[in-house]
């Protein structure tokens, strides 16, 4: 069976991410593919934390949970603001393999830096916010670095 967007980017996430928690969602009706990904880390102290839609929590575990999306550029675009990032594809064509690889990669850098800062976040009161910072310049430079050029379909349904 020939590799599609949806089997490559689950095989490149499941090297690239390790231990990190993932899942990925393909709405078919809006040419979509939402990859979720969950950081967790120990609230030691109990802080009250609060999250973006003003929900209190005091768990000893605090799980954060953001997610990016592949979309249809014939589609319109998802909002911004309601992801880590955006990231167009061809429909007809698919996406480039290595751009797939990039993509596990830097999440997984994007994770790594991450899963520091919410620690940081949790033990240091002189910082207010936590959230995954995803950069489209270092994006774009570790997409350079990989020179998979072949294309990867689109999943049929």
């Amino acid at each position: 069976m020939k590799d599609n967007m949806l089997t490559e980017l689950e095989k490149q996430l499941e090297k690239s991410l390790g231990d990190f928690d993932f899942a990925i969602d393909w709405d078919v009706r809006q040419h979509r593919i939402e990859v979720s990904v969950v950081l967790f880390a120990e609230n030691k102290s109990n802080d009250v934390i609060e999250d973006e839609e003003g929900v209190q929590s005091e768990e000893e575990v605090i799980e954060f949970e953001d997610s990016l999306v592949l979309y249809a550029d014939d589609k319109e675009t998802p909002d911004e603001l309601e992801y880590l990032t955006v990231i167009p594809f061809n429909r007809k064509k698919g996406m480039v393999k290595g751009d797939i690889t990039a993509l596990a990669n830097y999440l997984a850098e994007v994770l790594v830096n991450g899963q520091d800062d919410l620690l940081d976040f949790l033990n240091d009161e002189t910082i207010e916010t936590f959230e995954l910072v995803w950069d489209d310049a270092a994006f774009e430079e570790v997409k350079k670095n990989n020179n998979e050029t072949a294309m990867v379909a689109y999943p049929k349904y």
